[in-house]
């Protein structure tokens, strides 16, 4: 009884992950004088302790109680066929019909492992779940390793095997392997474990004294950051955030190897380690560059990298519509392609950040566009005058600037001065600085010579009045005059123009614009120079 509460006391050592000395651990029953064995055999001992006794103190790898050693590959597989069908069997009369289904599922994996066998395709059987247990497959080299290790393997097997359905957290995994078992031996999982890291550990012990004081050093921080890695990806399972948990799981493996290098007597590449995580509890963002220290400003990178993408894209649709209403194909799938790929680029931005990944490094190339500028929602047969703001502008005699309500009104002679356009915009009341921001559609024909005089000789003329009251009439504050010659060459004219009192500058201004569709003669080309979003490929 005493040897089993030693033997508990190391099972709840290692469970917590502390360090155990088996060296001063009593041998296995079989090595006991025939005296002492014949005396521990009618004693009462809890089942852990029993199971765990010939696999603790064993110097041979792990022997399986009821499953008989397989001699070929398809008889391993079938075996665990088997035994995944009847745990499923067993968790469905049980009731846990969501275990049944999880174990349907790696029966179903075996079964096409064993097609592909047959048919003489390569298998993959690191990817199929190992039930507690069972020896290893004929020819394939068992994967012997920590607790750490175990955890990693049924992560793997969890991500293959995730489907619609809700995952569980990390742990359910471990207790639906420890339900497992009771089809065919009552050996628990729980035991197995601490029972496989306690294999090594008199060598280990053994071989770290021969090792140098700066290997042992690399080994702990190496043990240390995989540990680290592990905790993560069981921590980002539970968020049932599968990606980031298989990042964190293909960082372990890679410290696993490190480590695996080390106690071979390989020097290490410190430079190659993984970086550590930021924060072991939180969001897991791993951080190689050094101007990104913090989440909170990877994230700021990411949102200034897909706002500059987002803008580009939509600039390069709309260069590509305006080279298609042109008709010149070219341009038209030059621009889409950039369009397509600032696309891709963006898409690979969301798909780093969903997966925590640092910002890619980038780097910005000058690229010059020559480009039709043309305003494709407006119609042929129409053109805008938009009236934006004055500034600045005069006020009657007896009415203070910051009484002045101003508005505009507008003529432009087309068809001809009996049928000219006029409009006004709305009065904007004590201010001589008013925004109107007013637009106004015009009806044009590009082909009239009538339209093509106006244009070349009289503009658009612009009168600026301060409203009166009841009793008084409107006051003519200013004018201003609009010449329309540029919309022979370009289809946008802006101007801000001065605002006469007669033919005497009174200070003021007022911005107006006029578009065209296109202009009257010719394309308007213009040279746009762009600062060019490149994101760096990431080394693989």
């Amino acid at each position: 009884m005493r040897i089993g509460k030693r033997f508990g006391a190391v099972l709840e050592a290692l469970e917590k992950g502390q360090p155990v000395d088996l060296s001063a651990m009593p041998p296995a029953p079989e090595d006991l004088p025939q005296a002492s064995k014949a005396l521990t055999v009618p004693l009462v001992v809890p089942p852990a302790v029993e199971q765990v006794h010939p696999v603790m103190a064993s110097d041979t790898p792990r022997t399986p109680v009821a499953h008989t050693e397989p001699q070929t590959v398809l008889d391993a597989l079938q075996q665990r066929l088997n035994k995944y069908r009847e745990a499923g069997t067993q968790a469905r009369s049980s009731g846990d019909e969501r275990k049944a289904r999880m174990h349907e599922r790696i029966a179903k994996q075996y079964q096409d492992a064993i097609r592909a066998h047959r048919a003489g395709r390569k298998v993959d059987f690191a990817e199929l779940p190992v039930p507690p247990g069972f020896p290893p497959i004929p020819g394939v080299e068992p994967t012997t390793g920590t607790e750490e290790d175990a955890v990693a393997a049924t992560l793997a097997a969890a991500q293959k095997l995730a489907s619609s359905e809700d995952i569980a957290p990390a742990e359910e995994d471990g207790d639906e392997d420890e339900d497992e078992p009771p089809a065919q031996a009552p050996v628990s999982k729980k035991p197995l474990i601490p029972s496989s890291r306690s294999l090594p550990e008199p060598k280990a012990s053994s071989s770290k004294e021969s090792l140098s004081p700066s290997v042992r050093e690399q080994l702990a921080l190496l043990e240390a950051r995989k540990l680290q890695y592990q905790r993560a990806a069981l921590q980002a399972k539970r968020g049932r955030d599968l990606e980031q948990a298989k990042a964190h799981l293909r960082l372990a493996k890679c410290l696993e190897a490190q480590i695996i290098q080390v106690r071979a007597g390989r020097p290490l590449d410190l430079s190659k380690v993984p970086s550590p995580l930021t924060d072991e509890e939180g969001d897991f963002i791993l951080i190689h560059h050094e101007d990104l220290r913090l989440s909170q400003k990877a994230e700021e990178v990411y949102a200034q990298l897909q706002k500059m993408l987002q803008e580009q894209h939509e600039k390069c649709l709309l260069f590509s519509k305006q080279f298609m209403h042109q008709g010149n194909v070219a341009e038209t799938t030059r621009f889409e392609k950039l369009a397509q790929d600032r696309k891709k680029q963006l898409e690979i931005l969301h798909l780093a950040q969903a997966q925590g990944l640092d910002p890619p490094s980038h780097h910005f190339e000058l690229k010059t566009f020559q480009t039709v500028r043309i305003f494709s929602e407006l119609n042929s047969t129409e053109m805008h005058l938009i009236i934006v703001r004055g500034m600045n502008l005069p006020a009657p005699p007896g009415v203070t600037p910051d009484d002045l309500d101003a508005f505009v009104r507008f003529e432009f002679h087309y068809p001809n001065s009996d049928q000219a356009q006029k409009s006004k915009t709305a009065v904007v009341k004590n201010t001589n600085s008013p925004e109107f921001d007013q637009l106004f559609k015009l009806n044009i024909n590009r082909n009239h010579r009538g339209f093509r005089r106006v244009i070349q000789s009289k503009g658009i003329k612009f009168e600026i009045f301060h409203k009166g009251s009841f009793f008084r009439s409107d006051k003519l504050v200013g004018t201003a005059h609009l010449k329309l010659e540029r919309l022979e060459n370009e289809c946008e004219i802006r101007e801000i123009l001065e605002v006469l009192d007669g033919r005497k500058p009174t200070g003021g201004k007022l911005e107006v614009r006029v578009r065209l569709r296109e202009p009257l003669s010719g394309q308007d080309m213009q040279t746009v120079t762009e600062n060019w979003l490149v994101l760096e490929p990431r080394g693989l």
